[in-house]
C-alpha cells in the first residue's frame, strides 16, 4: 500500500513546483522530501518525477496519481470530521484567510459573535490576498477564506472548492484636495491616483475604468493597504476607487462619487467541501454571516 505522506509529498511538489517549495509547506529539508519521493517511486514501480533542467516534474503517472491523493485527503478530512459529534460543541483551529477590507469590517464582530457562542473554536487569521488565498484553501494550507470579485473579474475556481456570498458592496470614487470638485471619472485624467498592485483584481477594474473614461491614470502611489488609500485621499494628495465598507469604516473625510453603472464588488466566503461537516469550520462561516448581515442591515 502507498504511503500517505509520501503522497502528500508527490502532491505538494506539484502544487508548489519545486522540491525547496514543498519542502517547505511541509516542514520538512529538501533532503527529506527527496528521500519520500525516491521512497514512493520504490513503491509504485514507475517512474513519477522526472529531470527537466535544474528542476523535478511529474511524469504522466505522477499527475494521475497525484489527482487521487486529492480524492484520498478529501476522503480522510471527511472522516476526520464525521468523527466529531454533531450535537457537540464546535470546537478546534479554524485557518481563515481574509483580504484587508473583510479583516477590517467583518472579521472582528464576527469574531466577537464566535466568542460568545463557540468559545472553544480558535481562529488563526492571516491577511492574504484573495486570488493567492483561494488557491491556498484548495491546497489545504487554509480552512476557510473570504475572497472578493470584482465586476468582469471573476476569481479563480478550484475543483471541490465550494463559494457562498457574504455581500456585496458599492464601489466608489473617492476624491479630494484639487479634484474635489470632479463630478465623474472623465474628469480625473490629470489627477494622481492611488492604486493596489499590479496583478490584483481591484488594480485591473481600477485601470479599465480609467481606460473607459479615455485616459491612462497615472498611478504614483501603490499599496495593498486601503487605509493608506483613505489618507491619500483625504490629505488631497489622490484620489482613488475605494469599497463602500472600508469608506463606511473609515468615515472618511473627503466626497466620494458614485460611478457610472453602480458598480459592486462581491465578497464571499469559500472552503473545500471535504470541510462541510466540520463544526468548527461551520461555525467561522455562520458568524461571517451574520455579521455580513449586520452590516447590510446599517447600511
Amino acid at each position: 500500500m502507498l504511503d500517505l505522506t509520501r503522497l502528500v509529498a508527490l502532491r505538494e511538489l506539484a502544487l508548489r513546483g519545486t522540491i525547496a517549495a514543498a519542502a517547505d509547506a511541509m516542514g520538512y529539508t529538501p533532503s527529506a522530501v527527496s528521500q519520500q519521493l525516491a521512497a514512493l517511486e520504490r513503491e509504485a514501480g514507475v517512474a513519477l518525477t522526472v529531470r527537466s533542467g535544474r528542476n523535478v516534474v511529474l511524469t504522466p503517472a505522477g499527475q494521475r496519481l497525484v489527482a487521487r491523493t486529492h480524492q484520498l485527503l478529501d476522503t480522510m478530512e471527511l472522516a476526520e470530521s464525521e468523527l466529531h459529534d454533531r450535537a457537540a460543541q464546535a470546537a478546534g483551529t479554524v485557518r481563515l484567510a481574509v483580504f484587508q477590507s473583510a479583516a477590517l469590517t467583518l472579521v472582528p464582530g464576527a469574531l466577537l459573535r464566535l466568542r460568545e457562542s463557540h468559545p472553544r473554536v480558535r481562529v488563526h487569521v492571516t491577511q492574504s490576498e484573495p486570488g493567492a488565498a483561494l488557491a491556498d484553501t484548495w491546497a489545504r494550507d487554509f480552512d476557510l477564506v473570504v475572497a472578493e470579485e470584482y465586476p468582469h473579474h471573476s476569481a479563480p475556481h478550484y475543483p471541490g472548492v465550494a463559494r457562498r456570498p457574504l455581500v456585496t458592496d458599492d464601489l466608489l470614487l473617492a476624491v479630494g484636495g484639487a479634484w474635489s470638485d470632479a463630478e465623474s471619472v472623465r474628469d480625473l485624467a490629470d489627477a494622481v491616483w492611488v492604486m493596489e498592485p499590479q496583478g490584483t483584481s481591484t488594480r485591473h477594474f481600477g485601470e479599465q475604468t480609467c481606460r473607459v473614461a479615455g485616459f491612462e491614470p497615472d498611478v504614483r502611489f501603490e499599496t495593498a493597504d486601503l487605509q493608506a488609500h483613505v489618507l491619500l485621499v483625504e490629505r488631497g494628495l489622490a484620489v482613488a476607487i475605494l469599497p463602500g465598507l472600508m469608506v463606511a469604516h473609515t468615515g472618511m473625510g473627503a466626497r466620494t462619487l458614485t460611478l457610472d453603472g453602480e458598480p459592486r464588488r462581491t465578497v464571499f466566503s469559500a472552503m473545500r467541501q471535504s470541510s462541510r461537516v466540520d463544526p468548527a469550520v461551520e461555525a467561522v462561516r455562520l458568524a461571517l454571516e451574520a455579521q455580513a448581515r449586520s452590516l447590510h442591515r446599517a447600511a
